[in-house]
Formats: C-alpha cells, structure tokens, sequence
C-alpha cells in the first residue's frame, strides 16, 4: 500500500503527517516505528494523523517515534495546523481535537501558530525540581550552563527513575537568561533530546512565572529555534489561557510503500 506522506518541523521538532480523513489509514506499532527510523525510515520525532472528527475542524493522532500512541505534542499540534491550512482547511480560529480534549489555534504575526493549551492547576515539587502536566507530564530542572549539560544522561536517569519509569516523563532542563528562558528536553517516547519540545517549552515557562498573577508572556530559546508561551496566573500555582506560539513549517512531501 502506498501512502502519500508529508513532512513539518517546529523549531526542529521533526514530524511525518498523513492526510486520513478517509479514515484509510491503520498503522501498527512497527510500522511507525519504521517510519521515523533516521536510518530506515523518513526520519521524524514523531508521526501524526489529520483525522476527520465531527463537530471539530479535524482530529489530531499523535504517535511517538517508539510507534506508541503519545500524550500531546504541542509542536505538533501547531505543525498539524498549517499542514490542514495547506490542505485547504482555512479558519480565523481552528477548533480541533487531541487526547487531551479539544483545543483551538490561529495564525498570529510573522505566520507563527498559537496554539491553546490545556489548563494547569497544579505543579508539584519533587526533590527541589517542579513537576506538571501541559498536556504531557513535565519535570522541569534548574540548571546553569545548560549547554554544558549532558542532557541525554541526566534526562534517562530521571525518566527511568524509580518514581517515573513506570509511565515515563519528559525532562526539562532551564536556564534563565535575562527576560528569557533557554530549555533542553529529553523526551520520552524518542528516548533522546529533541531539538524542541512544545509541551516542554509551555511547562518551563510556567514555572518561571515569578510576577504577579495576570497576563504574562515569556520569550523562549531552544536548540531549534525561537518561541513564546502567553499565559494568565490565576494563582500561586495555577494557569488559564495558555498558548504556545511560534512557526510551522513543511519541508517535504513524498510517496512511501507501508
């Protein structure tokens, strides 16, 4: 069977994406996991499919590139955004659905993606460091140096914890630079640093809201690039009104034999 596929990246958070609102398309574990093989495959951090949902503008399946089913990618859901702009779906406010409940995107400035996140309402602290849930589970690190950090090691340690091995976790370790923040993130799933973790952007940033409750914005760098989380503090540890913002961009698209 031959499957057109097409190709995006956020900030170097790598994806393969496939147009299923026929509802053609069933693929297994393995099969994913060879299509984002680097040395086999495409090559991707992770695979996507735009579903057709009734009541919602599309469907968001969302697979690691381990072949699981995975939590939210928030990068990939900006990423889906503009692949279904580019299929034809054009809304002011796209309303669309992931396994974390519905969410809702639009085109901001300079092209960027906003995409609306789930509500936090809560962040735990374990060992000094802050634990939360964007979509996906989250542990955020404060570090200095970062880029000396050997995020691989550090980041497998503490995803294959005691505490955490079970479910895993994603590992974020932050740096902050003047009114900015730098993030490295290991990510279950890729069992490896991603250029860029979209959930793992929003959870640090979250957790670097240190001013009064309100609206702020926090400017984010990663290894791939630039982006934004906005967002309202309601509390001394709860948020509303959260939405990652930054580019989407398609790269590729070919044909391939599942």
């Amino acid at each position: 069977m031959s499957v057109t596929f097409h190709k995006y990246q956020g900030t170097g958070n790598d994806f393969i994406i496939i147009d299923n609102r026929e509802g053609k398309i069933e693929l297994g574990q393995q099969q994913v996991r060879n299509l984002c093989d680097r040395k086999f495959g495409i090559g991707a951090d992770g695979l996507m499919l735009l579903n057709s949902v009734p009541g919602y503008d599309f469907g968001m399946k969302y697979y690691n590139a381990d072949g699981r089913e995975g939590s939210m990618c928030g990068n990939g859901g900006r990423c889906l955004t503009k692949f279904a702009y580019d299929c034809g779906i054009h809304k002011e406010l796209y309303h669309f659905i992931a396994v974390d409940g519905p969410h809702e995107a639009y085109f901001g400035e300079h092209g960027w993606i906003h995409l609306k996140m789930v509500d936090v309402t809560k962040v735990d602290m374990h060992k000094g460091d802050f634990i939360l849930n964007t979509g996906s589970p989250h542990y955020i690190k404060i570090v200095s140096d970062i880029m000396k950090q050997d995020v691989y090691a550090e980041g497998k340690s503490i995803r294959y914890s005691k505490d955490f091995e079970a479910d895993g976790i994603n590992v974020n370790f932050v740096e902050t630079n003047d009114n900015a923040i730098i993030v490295r993130t290991y990510e279950r799933g890729v069992e490896d640093e991603t250029y860029s973790c979209g959930t793992g952007v929003t959870a640090s940033a979250l957790v670097f809201a240190h001013n009064e409750n309100g609206f702020n914005r926090i400017e984010v760098q990663t290894k791939g690039g630039h982006l934004a989380v906005e967002f309202e503090k309601t509390g001394s540890r709860s948020f509303e009104n959260i939405w990652l913002c930054g580019p989407a961009v398609f790269v590729f698209k070919g044909l391939i034999e599942l």
